[in-house]
């Protein structure tokens, strides 16, 4: 018998480990983690961006229809109650949520144009998003991509995130208008390219820390994603995968990882016409990424295409073929979000999102309701079956492919009770605080 002495000196020997595994891999928050980032030039975006781009996209189905296309690109065995489900849902959602998440773009999209040129449109770029804000336009997700902080760039990139922060605290009146408590954009994300050292990021940290001490935010409001974009990410000088220690010294900043697809390839000299996101060497990157950062909340996403569907029908049939092969690719893969670079890319992203889960609900619902109400059935899912199943649906309920509705009649149970079952570490803290377990 080990009795209570022994009890006593284990919890003091893995007191350190409980800690650390409490801090540094608190699990998935369970918050809305959209499906795809549009990337467009900063001196692009205005108030009416995402109905334009809903708008295009939908021009772009003209003579074809979305139900044809949703035939086209749907799974196997797909039924003809299941395409026009989600083609429905595909109308819907270019209609009213066209884009859930956009990037400002002040890097590659914007170029060098010079000291003067950059801070005027870093100012005006921060006025006309709190413009979108208040006028309902803006995506759930929106903020911009700098300069990365290697020597040539690095100036410019910090001075851009300045303004472009400073504006919006202190000229963009959210705060006045009651659409912000802090006047910065309930869904802003902030965009660091190009890391090829955790310095890099460190560096990035002690600068939010400054921005928000200057501005008045509280701490820890500023938070950033890491593009991957450089081998030495996966595999640094010493042999070893500084992502863990990036993310660990990083105090909880780093939101997500984004590989970039081309710049990735680039540095590993693949051939321009082998550079894709299903390049053996891709999927490499991506799979450290996602061992990486398992249990930390930090958010994954694929890179992009970029075989548009802008050329005549046949051209436009492949490329929308080859995106939603791509999206559905990376779904199954565990990778929820990729980019998105034109408007006519938008009925693709959809339509394999939808698929995936409406394709998965049915069984995954029957599954979930067995196992909530204890019911007999061939499979014995165990608590960590049951909750990948409750993510599947819980993901697919945020992005509108799964009503609230649909989930109570099949599972029996509402959205709250879903994210308990799905992410109990984060239903636990939020049942602790005050605010809402959604975001």
């Amino acid at each position: 018998m080990l009795g209570t002495s022994f009890q006593q000196r284990a919890s003091e020997r893995l007191a350190g480990t409980d800690a650390l595994l409490e801090h540094h891999f608190p699990g998935d928050p369970g918050t809305r983690q959209p499906v795809h980032t549009v990337y467009l030039p900063a001196d692009a975006f205005t108030v009416g961006t995402a109905a334009q781009w809903g708008t295009r996209a939908d021009e772009s189905l003209a003579g074809l229809g979305a139900a044809a296309l949703a035939e086209r690109v749907a799974p196997p065995g797909a039924d003809v109650a299941l395409v026009e489900l989600v083609a429905r849902a595909v109308e819907r959602k270019l209609a009213e949520e066209p884009i859930e998440d956009i990037r400002l773009d002040f890097e590659d999209g914007f170029g060098d144009r010079g000291d003067q040129e950059e801070d005027e449109w870093a100012v005006r770029s921060a006025r006309t998003v709190a413009d979108a804000v208040r006028e309902d336009t803006a995506p759930p997700f929106i903020g911009i991509r700098f300069k990365c902080l290697e020597a040539p760039t690095r100036d410019r990139g910090l001075r851009t995130l300045d303004l472009f922060l400073t504006t919006l605290v202190r000229e963009g009146g959210l705060r006045s208008a009651g659409h912000s408590e802090d006047g910065l954009p309930r869904g802003l994300v902030l965009t660091l390219p190009k890391v090829s050292a955790v310095e890099q990021v460190l560096v990035m940290v002690e600068a939010c820390e400054r921005l928000e001490e200057a501005l008045g935010l509280p701490a820890g409001r500023l938070r950033f994603e890491v593009q991957m974009e450089t081998a030495p990410m996966i595999l640094g000088p010493d042999g070893t995968c500084p992502i863990p220690a990036m993310l660990h010294r990083s105090h909880g900043r780093v939101e997500a990882l984004h590989y970039g697809t081309y710049d990735y390839s680039d540095s590993l000299q693949i051939a321009a016409a082998y550079q894709s996101m299903e390049h053996p060497a891709a999927d490499h990157g991506k799979a450290v990424m996602q061992v990486a950062v398992a249990g930390t909340g930090v958010r994954l996403s694929d890179g992009s295409t970029n075989i548009l569907p802008v050329g005549d029908e046949r051209q436009k049939l492949d490329a929308w073929g080859l995106h939603a092969r791509l999206v559905r690719r990376s779904l199954e893969r565990g990778y929820y979000q990729g980019w998105d670079l034109h408007p006519h890319q938008l009925p693709t992203r959809f339509l394999a999102t939808y698929f995936f889960y409406r394709e998965g609900f049915a069984p995954a619902a029957l599954r979930l309701r067995n196992y909530v109400h204890r019911l007999e059935s061939e499979f014995m899912d165990e608590p960590a079956t049951a909750r990948a199943l409750a993510r599947f649906v819980h993901r697919g309920v945020q992005c509108g492919a799964i009503s609230a509705e649909e989930l109570e009649e099949t599972v029996g149970i509402g959205p709250q009770a879903l994210f308990a079952l799905a992410h109990p570490k984060a239903a636990l803290a939020a049942a602790s605080t005050t605010e809402g377990i959604f975001t």
